[in-house]
């Protein structure tokens, strides 16, 4: 599939999504939840793809975690289309905390759906705030884009 729109920011990491009997709820579009497992979906597959996987977390006893979350449906999804999800790391203060975009569009150019995480360090082992160990720091803050402050 190929979407023509521009997304909101350059180099997205990329995910494709055809819409299943699954997603669809009893209003006949894509469930709000669904979105946001696209998004954890999204998400930790960007995390993989910059060799930050389960097992490093693990070995680090370090994760990110979503500390607040904002979701913004401008349009419904429905069965049978294909869509782009995009993700981007937007944000990095290299100690605790990272900011996480998502944009989902559908075939046709149009934006269906934006989210924005803010995600924080914590130690696996007791879920408390830590610092962001310096793999994190690397490999996370290597694939941060800037962008424009908002208004």
């Amino acid at each position: 599939m190929k979407v023509d729109a521009p997304f909101d920011y350059p180099n997205p990491f990329l995910r494709d999504i055809e819409i299943q009997a699954e997603h669809i709820d009893g209003l006949g579009h894509v469930n709000n939840a669904v979105y946001v497992s696209w998004c954890q979906e999204a998400g930790w597959a960007h995390s993989v793809a910059l060799d930050l996987d389960l097992a490093s977390y693990k070995q680090l006893d370090a994760a990110m975690a979503i500390r607040h979350a904002e979701y913004d449906y401008t349009q419904a999804a429905y069965l049978g289309q294909r869509c782009k999800l995009a993700t981007w790391l937007t944000g990095n203060d290299n100690r605790l905390s990272m900011e996480r975009r998502f944009q989902l569009v559908h075939e046709d150019g149009h934006t269906l759906f934006r989210a924005k995480w803010q995600l924080i360090c914590i130690r696996m082992s007791n879920g408390k705030p830590r610092r962001m160990p310096p793999e994190f720091i690397e490999q996370y803050g290597a694939a941060v884009i800037t962008i424009e402050s908002e208004q």
